[in-house]
């Protein structure tokens, strides 16, 4: 599957079902520029999960929102909910190994910790 581009306005449905990656970036970005085969690849290899792309020059209030401050960031929602974030580039075995974490996760686990410390 190729990766998607996300925009305010499909952001939400986007991340709302499933597993999504979505990456912040830009393309002045040379780390970007070096992460992005290696997030495609993961597209490629996993059809099942939905890899986004959020480019922060022209998405600035979306990035603002996220308060991405660094570039490459990684971040993966479940269900909608956010589990992961991580500015940096990743590896390609790195990446699987974050893959392999996400499709782990007990969800009932995780919304029970969510409730139990409820955010400010």
């Amino acid at each position: 599957m190729a990766t998607v581009n996300l925009t305010a306005q499909t952001f939400a449905q986007t991340v709302e079902d499933g597993i999504t990656f979505v990456d912040f970036w830009a393309a002045w970005c040379g780390p970007c520029r070096n992460f992005a085969p290696v997030f495609e690849k993961a597209s490629d290899d996993h059809p099942d999960i939905t890899f986004g792309k959020v480019d922060t020059e022209s998405e600035q209030q979306l990035a603002a929102d996220f308060r991405i401050t660094s570039i490459p960031t990684l971040m993966v929602f479940r269900d909608g909910i956010r589990v992961f974030s991580q500015p940096g580039a990743l590896r390609g075995p790195q990446l699987e190994q974050l893959i392999q974490g996400a499709r782990d996760l007990d969800m009932d686990d995780v919304r029970r910790q969510l409730a139990d410390n409820p955010t400010p």
